[in-house]
């Protein structure tokens, strides 16, 4: 299964118009649920600018300050990774891998590899296997802000794209929303 899985603003961004992200700093109780939810993932596909806002869990020694954080480092770390990128030549980090197929193949690839689900991060990755009907569930983690404008968390699509509500929990002031994209069921791969 393909996840989509990021924090976004009420009014649909995931960064603000300079790209910071600084509006969605977790709780404890948040950052407790994300080191779970990885933790349970099988593979991670991302956009180079995810990948680098990430590799700090890496390759920075004060992101191990807390227990929670070394944690959430250490499982980062064990994470097969496969990063998207036009300008990078190599990339770091345990487990981690340029892409070398396209975003189907490489999703093929990781799904077969590691028999779990694969989570996909990074706007433009993530609207690109959207707009091919790759994904099956979209995980937001909606914060308490409204940028009015940025990067948007999907691209606008041609049709319209079902979904079921699946699943709400609140944390703190962020409410995290579970949809699974309604398919029929011989469908895996076209939006309707």
């Amino acid at each position: 299964m393909l996840l989509v899985s990021m924090g976004v603003s009420v009014d649909g961004f995931i960064s603000d118009r300079d790209g910071a992200i600084d509006w969605s700093v977790p709780s404890d109780e948040l950052f407790a649920f994300h080191l779970e939810r990885v933790g349970e993932l099988g593979a991670m596909l991302l956009g180079r600018r995810l990948y680098e806002t990430m590799l700090v869990w890496e390759t920075d020694p004060a992101m191990r300050r807390t227990a929670a954080d070394a944690a959430f480092a250490d499982t980062w770390a064990a994470l097969p990774k496969v990063v998207f990128s036009r300008t990078l030549d190599a990339v770091q980090g345990t487990n981690t891998r340029l892409a070398a197929g396209t975003l189907e193949e490489e999703l093929a690839r990781l799904t077969r590899e590691t028999g779990g689900d694969v989570e996909i991060g990074g706007a433009d990755l993530a609207g690109q296997a959207f707009a091919q009907g790759l994904v099956d569930e979209l995980r937001l983690f909606r914060g308490p802000a409204v940028l009015g404008g940025g990067t948007p968390l999907l691209p606008a699509v041609d049709r319209r794209v079902p979904l079921t509500l699946v699943e709400v929990r609140t944390f703190d002031q962020v409410i995290y929303e579970r949809y699974r994209v309604a398919r029929p069921p011989a469908d895996r791969g076209g939006v309707s």
